[in-house]
């Protein structure tokens, strides 16, 4: 482990901008984070909590396919899925700080 000139503790959006924003700089900077790139709000508030959301508006949209003249019977939900889904939105963006 080396020195460096910043450590930024926490990865969430204010932390992973600044350790950016310090490195083009020209600053040898490092991220503290005790659990996975990108923070609470990437991981599992914000971006899980609207993948889930848009999977159940793409759910209402199917359960009403009749209004705009289209079939779309059997339609059913398989929550496992759902919150598969979402959890791999979230691992897909934290891939995306982490090659930041």
């Amino acid at each position: 482990m080396g020195n460096f000139d910043i450590i930024v503790l926490g990865s969430g959006p204010g932390g992973y901008v600044t350790a950016i924003r310090a490195s083009q700089l020209g600053f040898k900077t490092a991220i503290v984070e005790k659990e996975s790139l990108g923070g609470v709000c990437l991981n599992w508030g914000c971006i899980p909590t609207k993948a889930l959301l848009k999977s159940a508006q793409v759910f209402e949209y199917l359960k009403h396919a009749g209004d705009y003249g289209l079939k779309a019977e059997g339609v059913d939900k398989d929550f496992d899925a759902v919150v598969k889904r979402s959890r791999n939105v979230a691992d897909g963006m934290s891939k995306g700080v982490q090659f930041l």
